[in-house]
């Protein structure tokens, strides 16, 4: 399944644009990096990821939608995952893209 484009445009205006912004596509999705480290990504299996501290992952899984992020089987820390629905409201989706670009924001730039 290919990634929600008005999704990837929503997540767009609420990144706003920076000298440091990228984006590429990675995943089957659509990954908006900040000075190479990714932040959020519209995701070809729908929703979005969004990559944040791994100390705050299992606080952010139980007090909202969110899910663990998985490859092959294993658990990502640090990478969540949220269905459309969970980011259906502007506000919502900029709480979360916010957490996305703050925490690639302090990570060294690749």
């Amino acid at each position: 399944m290919p990634y929600d484009h008005a999704l990837a445009a929503r997540i767009r205006d609420r990144i706003g644009a920076a000298p440091d912004l990228t984006e590429r596509t990675m995943f089957g999705g659509l990954a908006f990096l900040v000075s190479g480290n990714l932040a959020v990504a519209a995701s070809g299996q729908g929703g979005i990821m969004v990559r944040v501290d791994p100390a705050g992952s299992d606080a952010l899984v139980s007090a909202t939608p969110a899910t663990p992020m998985e490859m092959r089987g294993r658990g990502m820390p640090g990478w969540l995952r949220l269905a459309s629905d969970d980011v259906a409201s502007d506000a919502t989706l900029g709480e979360w893209v916010e957490r996305g670009v703050a925490y690639a924001r302090s990570l060294p730039p690749k």
